[in-house]
Protein backbone atom coordinates (compact mmCIF):
# COMPACT_ATOMS: atom_id res chain seq x y z
CA UNK A 1 0.00 0.00 0.00
CA UNK A 2 0.78 3.16 -0.53
CA UNK A 3 -0.36 6.38 1.57
CA UNK A 4 0.04 9.57 0.30
CA UNK A 5 0.52 12.86 1.97
CA UNK A 6 0.24 17.11 0.80
CA UNK A 7 3.01 18.09 2.98
CA UNK A 8 2.98 21.29 2.16
CA UNK A 9 -0.75 21.80 3.25
CA UNK A 10 -1.82 23.47 6.74
CA UNK A 11 -1.32 26.15 8.89
CA UNK A 12 2.25 24.53 10.11
CA UNK A 13 3.28 22.13 7.29
CA UNK A 14 6.15 21.58 6.84
CA UNK A 15 6.99 20.94 9.65
CA UNK A 16 3.77 19.31 11.26
CA UNK A 17 3.09 17.49 8.24
CA UNK A 18 7.15 15.60 8.54
CA UNK A 19 6.84 15.02 11.71
CA UNK A 20 3.12 12.97 11.41
CA UNK A 21 4.78 11.00 8.55
CA UNK A 22 7.63 10.26 10.72
CA UNK A 23 5.87 9.29 13.33
CA UNK A 24 2.84 7.16 11.08
CA UNK A 25 5.76 5.29 9.79
CA UNK A 26 6.98 3.68 12.74
CA UNK A 27 3.20 2.50 12.68
CA UNK A 28 2.69 0.65 9.28
CA UNK A 29 4.18 -2.65 8.44
CA UNK A 30 7.35 -2.36 6.39
CA UNK A 31 5.80 -3.63 2.88
CA UNK A 32 3.87 -0.41 2.97
CA UNK A 33 5.30 3.21 1.89
CA UNK A 34 4.25 6.94 3.18
CA UNK A 35 4.62 8.68 -0.39
CA UNK A 36 5.63 12.34 0.70
CA UNK A 37 4.52 15.11 -2.17
CA UNK A 38 5.91 18.81 -1.89
CA UNK A 39 9.12 20.56 -2.33
CA UNK A 40 11.67 17.66 -3.04
CA UNK A 41 14.65 19.94 -1.56
CA UNK A 42 12.44 21.12 1.41
CA UNK A 43 11.44 17.60 2.72
CA UNK A 44 14.67 16.14 2.30
CA UNK A 45 16.44 18.97 4.33
CA UNK A 46 13.41 18.51 7.32
CA UNK A 47 13.90 15.10 7.40
CA UNK A 48 17.50 14.72 7.86
CA UNK A 49 16.80 17.91 10.37
CA UNK A 50 14.34 15.53 12.26
CA UNK A 51 16.69 12.61 11.88
CA UNK A 52 14.65 10.35 9.98
CA UNK A 53 15.76 8.35 6.82
CA UNK A 54 15.11 9.54 3.67
CA UNK A 55 14.99 6.08 2.35
CA UNK A 56 12.06 5.20 4.63
CA UNK A 57 9.43 7.29 2.59
CA UNK A 58 8.96 7.96 -1.33
CA UNK A 59 8.92 11.14 -2.23
CA UNK A 60 7.25 13.20 -5.30
CA UNK A 61 8.22 17.09 -6.28
CA UNK A 62 5.88 19.45 -6.36
CA UNK A 63 6.72 22.68 -6.77
CA UNK A 64 3.98 24.95 -5.99
CA UNK A 65 1.25 25.47 -3.20
CA UNK A 66 -1.96 26.01 -2.60
CA UNK A 67 -2.79 28.73 -0.12
CA UNK A 68 -5.69 28.52 2.66
CA UNK A 69 -7.65 31.57 1.21
CA UNK A 70 -7.45 30.44 -2.77
CA UNK A 71 -10.42 30.31 -4.59
CA UNK A 72 -10.58 25.89 -4.85
CA UNK A 73 -11.29 25.63 -8.15
CA UNK A 74 -9.31 28.40 -9.72
CA UNK A 75 -6.63 26.83 -7.67
CA UNK A 76 -6.87 23.56 -8.58
CA UNK A 77 -7.47 24.34 -12.26
CA UNK A 78 -4.70 26.81 -12.57
CA UNK A 79 -1.74 25.01 -10.05
CA UNK A 80 -1.45 21.74 -11.64
CA UNK A 81 1.67 21.34 -10.30
CA UNK A 82 0.89 21.81 -6.86
CA UNK A 83 1.19 19.29 -3.87
CA UNK A 84 -2.85 19.08 -4.07
CA UNK A 85 -3.40 18.79 -7.71
CA UNK A 86 -0.18 16.11 -8.17
CA UNK A 87 -1.69 14.37 -4.64
CA UNK A 88 -4.75 13.88 -6.77
CA UNK A 89 -3.69 12.70 -9.96
CA UNK A 90 -1.11 10.08 -8.32
CA UNK A 91 -4.38 8.95 -6.94
CA UNK A 92 -6.39 8.88 -9.83
CA UNK A 93 -3.11 7.16 -12.08
CA UNK A 94 -3.41 4.53 -8.90
CA UNK A 95 0.14 5.45 -7.83
CA UNK A 96 -0.62 5.70 -4.19
CA UNK A 97 -3.96 4.04 -2.60
CA UNK A 98 -4.93 6.89 -0.52
CA UNK A 99 -4.03 10.72 -0.02
CA UNK A 100 -4.92 12.93 2.68
CA UNK A 101 -4.25 16.85 3.07
CA UNK A 102 -4.56 19.32 5.90
CA UNK A 103 -4.23 22.23 3.50
CA UNK A 104 -7.34 24.02 1.24
CA UNK A 105 -10.45 21.83 1.82
CA UNK A 106 -12.05 23.14 -0.66
CA UNK A 107 -9.18 22.58 -3.08
CA UNK A 108 -9.35 19.06 -2.01
CA UNK A 109 -12.88 18.34 -2.28
CA UNK A 110 -13.12 19.95 -6.09
CA UNK A 111 -9.87 17.63 -6.46
CA UNK A 112 -11.71 14.77 -5.04
CA UNK A 113 -14.65 15.27 -7.38
CA UNK A 114 -12.67 15.82 -10.48
CA UNK A 115 -10.29 13.65 -10.58
CA UNK A 116 -11.25 9.96 -8.72
CA UNK A 117 -14.92 11.28 -9.15
CA UNK A 118 -17.89 10.81 -7.60
CA UNK A 119 -19.19 7.30 -7.17
CA UNK A 120 -22.29 6.69 -9.49
CA UNK A 121 -25.53 7.38 -7.97
CA UNK A 122 -24.50 9.47 -4.95
CA UNK A 123 -25.46 13.13 -5.52
CA UNK A 124 -23.38 15.02 -3.30
CA UNK A 125 -20.26 13.46 -1.50
CA UNK A 126 -19.73 14.60 2.17
CA UNK A 127 -17.17 15.23 4.83
CA UNK A 128 -17.92 13.26 8.52
CA UNK A 129 -16.70 14.28 11.83
CA UNK A 130 -16.74 11.90 15.17
CA UNK A 131 -18.52 13.15 18.34
CA UNK A 132 -17.04 11.22 21.45
CA UNK A 133 -19.87 8.85 23.62
CA UNK A 134 -19.93 9.14 27.18
CA UNK A 135 -19.79 5.04 27.50
CA UNK A 136 -16.16 5.80 25.53
CA UNK A 137 -17.51 4.95 22.00
CA UNK A 138 -18.02 6.90 19.35
CA UNK A 139 -20.78 8.61 16.79
CA UNK A 140 -20.50 10.03 13.60
CA UNK A 141 -21.94 13.11 12.26
CA UNK A 142 -22.05 13.95 8.51
CA UNK A 143 -22.53 16.46 6.72
CA UNK A 144 -19.60 18.56 8.40
CA UNK A 145 -19.31 21.65 6.10
CA UNK A 146 -19.10 20.12 2.01
CA UNK A 147 -22.57 20.96 1.55
CA UNK A 148 -24.05 24.01 3.64
CA UNK A 149 -27.54 23.64 1.43
CA UNK A 150 -28.74 19.74 1.29
CA UNK A 151 -32.25 18.89 -0.42
CA UNK A 152 -34.21 16.05 1.63
CA UNK A 153 -32.86 13.38 -1.07
CA UNK A 154 -28.98 14.31 -0.21
CA UNK A 155 -29.68 14.11 3.40
CA UNK A 156 -31.09 10.45 2.86
CA UNK A 157 -27.97 9.27 0.90
CA UNK A 158 -25.29 11.14 3.72
CA UNK A 159 -27.73 8.39 6.10
CA UNK A 160 -26.75 5.44 3.53
CA UNK A 161 -23.02 7.29 3.68
CA UNK A 162 -22.99 7.30 7.47
CA UNK A 163 -24.15 4.07 7.78
CA UNK A 164 -21.63 1.88 5.79
CA UNK A 165 -19.19 3.92 7.11
CA UNK A 166 -19.97 3.06 10.48
CA UNK A 167 -20.65 -0.73 9.89
CA UNK A 168 -17.43 -0.95 8.44
CA UNK A 169 -14.93 1.26 9.84
CA UNK A 170 -16.82 1.66 12.72
CA UNK A 171 -17.33 -2.00 13.45
CA UNK A 172 -20.81 -1.01 14.66
CA UNK A 173 -22.97 -4.18 13.78
CA UNK A 174 -26.26 -1.99 13.04
CA UNK A 175 -25.92 1.68 13.61
CA UNK A 176 -28.35 3.48 14.54
CA UNK A 177 -29.19 6.45 12.47
CA UNK A 178 -31.11 9.64 13.83
CA UNK A 179 -31.99 12.92 12.15
CA UNK A 180 -30.67 16.07 13.88
CA UNK A 181 -33.96 18.18 14.46
CA UNK A 182 -35.54 20.61 17.15
CA UNK A 183 -37.73 18.01 18.43
CA UNK A 184 -38.41 14.14 18.31
CA UNK A 185 -41.63 14.43 16.58
CA UNK A 186 -42.55 13.72 13.24
CA UNK A 187 -43.98 17.19 12.69
CA UNK A 188 -41.13 19.16 14.02
CA UNK A 189 -38.67 21.01 12.45
CA UNK A 190 -38.35 23.32 9.02
CA UNK A 191 -39.60 22.14 5.82
CA UNK A 192 -36.08 20.31 4.98
CA UNK A 193 -36.40 17.86 7.74
CA UNK A 194 -39.71 17.33 7.35
CA UNK A 195 -39.35 15.84 4.06
CA UNK A 196 -36.51 14.11 4.75
CA UNK A 197 -38.16 12.10 8.12
CA UNK A 198 -41.03 11.15 5.34
CA UNK A 199 -38.18 9.70 3.25
CA UNK A 200 -36.17 8.31 6.13
CA UNK A 201 -39.50 6.70 7.97
CA UNK A 202 -40.35 3.28 6.17
CA UNK A 203 -36.50 2.75 4.90
CA UNK A 204 -34.81 -0.48 4.56
CA UNK A 205 -31.79 0.99 3.75
CA UNK A 206 -30.45 1.72 7.67
CA UNK A 207 -31.82 1.43 11.01
CA UNK A 208 -33.58 4.88 11.17
CA UNK A 209 -34.41 5.74 14.59
CA UNK A 210 -36.24 8.56 14.43
CA UNK A 211 -35.24 12.36 14.98
CA UNK A 212 -33.03 13.65 17.48
CA UNK A 213 -32.16 16.46 19.37
CA UNK A 214 -28.75 18.25 19.89
CA UNK A 215 -29.15 17.17 23.61
CA UNK A 216 -28.67 13.36 22.67
CA UNK A 217 -25.44 14.39 20.53
CA UNK A 218 -22.97 12.85 23.34
CA UNK A 219 -24.82 9.85 24.79
CA UNK A 220 -25.32 6.24 23.54
CA UNK A 221 -28.66 6.20 21.68
CA UNK A 222 -27.45 7.11 18.51
CA UNK A 223 -24.62 6.20 16.33
CA UNK A 224 -24.54 8.45 13.48
CA UNK A 225 -26.25 11.70 12.84
CA UNK A 226 -27.51 13.34 9.47
CA UNK A 227 -27.79 17.14 9.41
CA UNK A 228 -26.74 19.34 6.32
CA UNK A 229 -22.80 20.94 6.60
CA UNK A 230 -24.22 23.78 7.91
CA UNK A 231 -25.46 22.45 10.80
CA UNK A 232 -22.62 20.02 11.31
CA UNK A 233 -19.88 22.25 10.67
CA UNK A 234 -21.65 24.31 13.40
CA UNK A 235 -21.61 21.26 16.02
CA UNK A 236 -18.34 20.44 15.27
CA UNK A 237 -16.76 23.96 15.75
CA UNK A 238 -19.13 24.37 19.02
CA UNK A 239 -17.30 21.23 20.45
CA UNK A 240 -13.79 22.68 19.32
CA UNK A 241 -14.22 25.69 21.47
CA UNK A 242 -15.79 23.29 24.59
CA UNK A 243 -12.83 21.56 24.57
CA UNK A 244 -10.30 24.48 24.31
CA UNK A 245 -12.16 26.00 27.40
CA UNK A 246 -12.03 23.26 29.42
CA UNK A 247 -8.26 23.26 28.35
CA UNK A 248 -7.87 26.74 29.09
CA UNK A 249 -9.60 26.51 32.66
CA UNK A 250 -7.89 23.32 33.72
CA UNK A 251 -10.99 21.17 33.59
CA UNK A 252 -10.42 18.43 31.49
CA UNK A 253 -11.46 14.58 32.44
CA UNK A 254 -10.86 11.66 30.66
CA UNK A 255 -13.82 12.30 28.95
CA UNK A 256 -13.40 15.29 27.85
CA UNK A 257 -9.59 14.79 26.23
CA UNK A 258 -11.30 12.46 23.84
CA UNK A 259 -12.66 16.20 22.40
CA UNK A 260 -9.13 16.88 21.64
CA UNK A 261 -9.44 17.37 17.58
CA UNK A 262 -5.51 14.99 17.75
CA UNK A 263 -6.98 12.15 18.49
CA UNK A 264 -8.87 11.49 15.26
CA UNK A 265 -6.29 13.06 12.62
CA UNK A 266 -8.82 13.97 9.37
CA UNK A 267 -12.23 13.34 8.36
CA UNK A 268 -12.99 10.82 4.85
CA UNK A 269 -14.50 12.37 1.82
CA UNK A 270 -17.40 9.64 1.74
CA UNK A 271 -18.95 9.07 -1.72
CA UNK A 272 -16.03 9.35 -3.76
CA UNK A 273 -14.33 6.23 -6.02
CA UNK A 274 -10.93 6.15 -3.68
CA UNK A 275 -9.89 6.84 -0.07
CA UNK A 276 -9.50 11.23 0.80
CA UNK A 277 -9.08 12.43 3.99
CA UNK A 278 -8.91 16.45 4.86
CA UNK A 279 -7.08 17.40 7.79
CA UNK A 280 -7.55 20.17 10.07
CA UNK A 281 -5.85 23.28 9.17
CA UNK A 282 -4.13 23.74 12.37
CA UNK A 283 -3.48 20.30 12.61
CA UNK A 284 -0.18 19.12 14.37
CA UNK A 285 2.26 16.13 13.89
CA UNK A 286 -0.08 13.84 15.96
CA UNK A 287 -3.11 14.88 14.21
CA UNK A 288 -1.20 14.07 11.13
CA UNK A 289 0.00 10.99 12.44
CA UNK A 290 -3.45 9.65 13.48
CA UNK A 291 -4.95 11.13 9.86
CA UNK A 292 -2.65 8.80 7.37
CA UNK A 293 -3.36 5.73 9.91
CA UNK A 294 -6.71 6.39 9.82
CA UNK A 295 -6.66 6.66 5.75
CA UNK A 296 -5.08 3.64 5.52
CA UNK A 297 -7.96 1.87 7.83
CA UNK A 298 -10.22 3.35 5.14
CA UNK A 299 -8.71 1.86 2.12
CA UNK A 300 -8.04 -1.52 3.97
CA UNK A 301 -11.76 -1.76 4.79
CA UNK A 302 -12.43 -1.30 0.85
CA UNK A 303 -15.20 1.58 1.81
CA UNK A 304 -15.32 2.89 -1.73
CA UNK A 305 -16.11 -0.53 -2.97
CA UNK A 306 -18.91 -1.14 -0.44
CA UNK A 307 -20.39 2.46 -0.74
CA UNK A 308 -20.09 2.15 -4.79
CA UNK A 309 -22.31 -1.50 -4.33
CA UNK A 310 -24.48 0.23 -2.31
CA UNK A 311 -25.66 2.97 -4.15
CA UNK A 312 -25.87 1.28 -7.19
CA UNK A 313 -29.58 1.35 -6.89
CA UNK A 314 -29.09 5.10 -7.68
CA UNK A 315 -26.81 5.17 -10.30
CA UNK A 316 -28.47 6.61 -14.00
CA UNK A 317 -28.21 3.75 -16.45
CA UNK A 318 -25.21 4.13 -19.27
Amino acid sequence: MKIGLDVMGGDYAPDATLKGAILAQKEIPKSERIVLIGDENIIISKLKEFKANVEDFDIVHAQDVIGMGEKPIKAFTQKPNSSISIGFKLLKNKKIDTFSSAGNTGAALVGAMYSVNTIPGVIRPCVSGYIPKENGGLSLILDIGANPDSKPDVLYQFAILGNIYAKYVMGIKNPRVGLLNIGEEEEKGNLQCQATFQLMKDTKDFNFVGNVESRELFKNEVDVFVCDGFIGNMIVKQTEALYTLLVKHNLLDDYFKRFNYENFGGSPILGVNSSVLIGHGISNDIAIKNMLLLSREVHLTKLSQKIKAAMAKYAQPN
